[in-house]
Formats: C-alpha cells, structure tokens, sequence
C-alpha cells in the first residue's frame, strides 16, 4: 500500500510538473511600450443571461436605472420559470413590437420574458425588432434542449451511459494491470541481449540492469498516470450525463483544454531554444570524442609528450571531460525551461549554497585524489603502506582509495588522508625497471663467542635457499650494533615479488633456524653476570692461544677471628 501511495504522489507530481513547465516555459506576450488609454464605452459591457448552464445572449445596455446585470438576472428567472412550466409550450413563444414604449417585447402567451429597446439594437448593430425576433429563436431552442435534458428518458440514458463507462473502466484497469507483468519479463528476458547501458559522453551511468529497473519504474508511474487521466476522462464523461452536473463538466474540460493548450503553445515556443540546446549537445559530443581519441593514443604511447606519462592520460581525460561538460552546462543553462524565473533562479542559488557550505570535505579529496595521480605514488594493484595499514590497492577513485589488506580486510580511506600521511611503495621496482629490487630484512642477535665470519656464511646460506630472493643482486649481511652482550646481524635479501613478502619472510625465518642448528650456533641473546675468576673469556677461540685453559676460581680461606 505504501508503494501505491508513492507511486500515486510521483504520478501526480509529474503531472503538476508538464502542466507547470508549460507555464513556465511559455513566451511572455510583447506589450507596446506605450498603450493609448482607450475607454470602452459602458454599452459594450454585457450580462449573460443564461438558463441553467447555458449562456444565451448577453444585454449590453441599460434601460434608464436598470442596468445589465439587473435585466440579465431579471430575464434568466423568467427564462428559467418558463422552462420548468411545461404547460407552457414554446410554440406560444412570440415577438411583440410595442409603437408606444418603443421596444420589442419577447412574451409566451401573455407572459413577458424580455424587453428590447433602442439602445440595445444599437449595441448588437441590428435593428430592434430582427434582434428580437433573434432572441426568440435562441430563447426557443434553449426551452427545448433544457426540457429534453431533464426528461425522464435523458436521465436513463444518462444512467446507461454511466453503467457502460464505468464497465470501460474497469476494463481498461484490467488490461493495464495484465499488461505491466508481460512487460516486465519481456525487458527482463531483454536484459542481457539488447537493452545496453546507459552511457553520457562516454560515461557510463546505468548498467543494463539499472536501465531495466528503471524503465519499469517509469512503465510503472505511466501506468498511475493512466489510472488518474482515465479517472479523470470518466468523472467528467458521468458528469456530463445529467443536467444537474453539465456545468461541473464543462468547467473541467476547460481545465484540461487549458492546461493542454498551455503545455502544446509553450513546447512550440520551446522549439528554438531545444535547437540551441541539441547544437551544444552535438559540439560538446564531438569534443570530447576528440580529446579522448588524443589521450588514448597518449596511453598507447602512440604520442608521446616529454614529461607527461602515458598513465596520466585517462586521469587527465576524465578532468577535460568534467571541464568540458561544466562548460556546457554554463553555456545551455539560459536555454532551460523556466531558467530566467525567479523560481528557478532562487533554486539554483539555494542548491550552489548548499554544495558550497557541505562539500568542503568532498572538495578536499577530489583535489587530493588529482594531485596524487600526477605524483605517481602508487598505482592500482601495487602493495603499499599507508600509515599503519598495508595491502594491495584495489581502487584509486577521485574520493577514497581502497586498499585489501593481508587479512583480505578492506579499507576505504579518503583520500586527503591518504595525502597526508606518508606511502611506502612495495612494489615500485616492478613498475620502473631502473629501480632497484625491493629489499627484505631482518635481525638477529648471537653472543660475541660465535665468530661473526662463521655467522654471515651461515646467514648468506639461509638467503640461498629462501624462495622468492634474488642472488643478484648479491644478499648482504650488516651488522648493526655491538651490544652489551651480544652482537645484531641484519641479513638484506632483494626480491621480485613484494606481494610475496610475509611467505619469504616465513621461509627466511625457517632457514635461518635451520642454517644456525646445522652449524651448531645456538640462537640466543645471552646476558653475563661474570665473575672473572674461573669463567671462560668471550673471545672466540680463533683468537686465543692454543694453550689457553680457563683460569680456576681461586678461594682464600681466612682464619676465624676470636671473640675479645
């Protein structure tokens, strides 16, 4: 129910909306800029004098104190009597013209219906008595056509009429509700096949599906559209059968025709301003059409340009083409519907404050997300650390950029952020062939008794059978620190393969262990609380004489004291 609500409200706003955008849109009329004041005379304004809903004449004159108004209202009640007395027959319906009062009088039997003298034949430009004779007439058809639409015969067919309308309705509804199924599954079996996205200048808006779901949407808010117009048709049909309603009718249809006639006559206006506007559409088109087909050649390395890399050119593409269409925009924005009234104008005011007071942040990181791309940090697919987090770049956009980490988590950071902090790159080497490999680290630290000479053929062994390492560049063993009781060896080992490096770390670990047992070095970091005498000095044996032996401890036995 609440979608039918939905739908019932967006149907009626679209409605709202032509019949606005044809006011809108509609040319105002040229007034002179100087207007003769020219007084109609009070002769020329008349009275309708109506029966029922009908107007039949107008009196556009005045007989000494009675004015228009008065004789038109007084001659409509007896127009109206006469109608409804249907002893009265219209046949009695005759002119009589009175020498004495200088009028021509409209009577039925002896009753009088109408006065008309001079003054009147004057306004209509006939003479008195035709103008009468005239009036009779029409008094005589409106009689019979007011009798006839309240006979008893007009009032059933009226009732049959209704009955058959509203079967048509109910029809109608029926084939409009059977229909909006069929063509769901005809676009839906259509989706894959022939029904493309929807692209602007080259971008892509909507995808098929998208497209699909949208144009059901719209089969949708037609069908409620449908629904209201075939409301509305058949209320005003219904009314239109009875005598008591015609009026309503009437005004109704009038409503419509207004409103379509103001819709045709403002679309019509519209037609050299839709021109202009199908001319800047077709230019900017053919515009970019040109700028793409030069960055993508500057992609292909086709062109080349000193300076500017071949991966700046779909970034620097896709700028051209926003400016391009900003420009477009500026430039067909005084061709739109309605864009000169103050309405629209006070929109567009209020919507630019609304995106300069809350898109700062959005600002800060499209101008963030440009000035990286022309830095060259990083690229799609690279590993990188940015602050403390680290994985693969999955999507570098002009707002955030996404990056997987080695837990398969993924990060959305925006991209100010990423612009201040700083990027470490991984993978680099691989995308400029002068830079050096990645290099792989780590410490480990072993007692001054292990001869260091003997550590880095041990270490060196370990990085010759981790795999993902290059022998060459050669590995390198640094030693980094001569610590209290122990010295720190930093192996550095190159590789190809950054996106590899926590499997090479573990490998590395694993042979280090493994090199180390095999060489009878045990991995410690050992502390000394020494006491000199009896312990056996840290040099490595290599330098030692070959008749060194440990000195013993050496105990002094002191004899007891006596007690004075």
């Amino acid at each position: 129910m609440a979608k039918f609500w939905r739908r019932f409200f967006l149907a009626l706003c679209t409605c709202l909306l032509c019949w606005q955008m044809g006011t809108a849109i509609a040319q105002p009329k040229v007034e002179p800029l100087i207007t003769p004041e020219v007084s109609e005379p009070e002769t020329l304004r008349g009275a309708p004098v109506v029966l029922g809903d009908d107007e039949l004449f107008r009196i556009e004159a005045r007989i000494a104190s009675f004015d228009q108004e008065f004789r038109a209202k007084v001659i409509s009640e007896r127009l109206l009597e006469f109608a409804k007395n249907e002893e009265l027959d219209v046949d009695y319906l005759q002119v009589i013209d009175n020498e004495e009062t200088q009028t021509s009088d409209v009577l039925v039997g002896t009753t009088l219906l109408a006065t008309f003298a001079d003054v009147d034949a004057v306004a209509a430009g006939k003479d008195r008595y035709d103008l009468a004779k005239e009036y009779q007439n029409i008094i005589r058809d409106k009689i019979l056509e007011y009798r006839a639409a309240f006979s008893l015969r007009n009032i059933l067919l009226g009732v049959a009429y209704t009955i058959i309308a509203t079967i048509i309705l109910l029809l109608s509804f029926l084939a409009i509700n059977l229909s909006l199924p069929r063509v769901h599954r005809y676009l839906r079996s259509c989706q894959s096949t022939w029904i493309p996205a929807l692209k602007v200048f080259g971008i892509e808006l909507l995808s098929s599906k998208q497209v699909v779901d949208l144009t059901l949407e719209v089969f949708k808010i037609i069908r409620l559209t449908t629904w209201l117009t075939l409301i509305y048709i058949y209320g005003n049909l219904v009314l239109s059968f009875f005598p008591w309603t015609q009026g309503f009718a009437r005004q109704l249809f009038g409503y419509a025709r207004s409103a379509i006639f103001t819709v045709v006559k403002g679309s019509i206006n519209y037609l050299p301003n839709l021109f202009f506007i199908a001319v800047i559409i077709f230019v900017t088109s053919y515009t970019l059409k040109i700028f793409r087909f030069f960055f993508q050649e500057i992609e292909k390395e086709k062109i080349t340009i000193q300076g500017f890399y071949a991966e700046w050119a779909i970034p620097t593409y896709k700028l051209v083409q926003v400016l391009v269409l900003v420009f477009a925009a500026i430039v067909a924005f005084p061709y739109l519907p309605g864009a000169e009234t103050p309405a629209f104008q006070g929109v567009s005011i209020f919507v630019g404050l609304l995106l300069s007071l809350g898109s700062s942040a959005a600002v800060a990181n499209v101008v963030a997300g440009t000035i990286m791309t022309y830095t060259r940090a990083f690229r799609i697919g690279d590993r990188i650390q940015i602050g403390e987090t680290k994985g693969d770049v999955l999507a570098k956009t002009l707002l955030v950029t996404r990056i997987q980490t080695l837990k398969n988590e993924m990060i959305t950071i925006p991209n100010s952020a990423v612009l201040s902090s700083h990027i470490v790159n991984y993978s680099e080497a691989n995308n400029d062939p002068e830079t050096p490999p990645l290099i792989l680290y780590t410490t480990i630290t072993l007692g001054y008794d292990v001869p260091w000479r003997k550590v880095h053929k041990v270490l060196l062994d370990a990085v010759a059978v981790t795999p993902n390492t290059l022998l060459t560049p050669r590995p390198f063993i640094l030693q980094t620190s001569l610590d209290d009781f122990y010295v720190s060896y930093e192996i550095n080992a190159y590789t190809d393969k950054p996106k590899l490096m926590p499997d090479t770390y573990s490998h590395l670990h694993r042979n280090i262990q493994d090199k180390c047992n095999e060489a009878d070095i045990e991995i410690l970091s050992p502390h000394y609380r020494a006491a000199r005498d009896g312990n056996q000095i840290t040099i490595p044996a290599d330098y030692l004489p070959e008749d060194y032996e440990p000195p013993s401890f050496r105990i002094n036995n002191f004899p007891p004291q006596k007690n004075s």
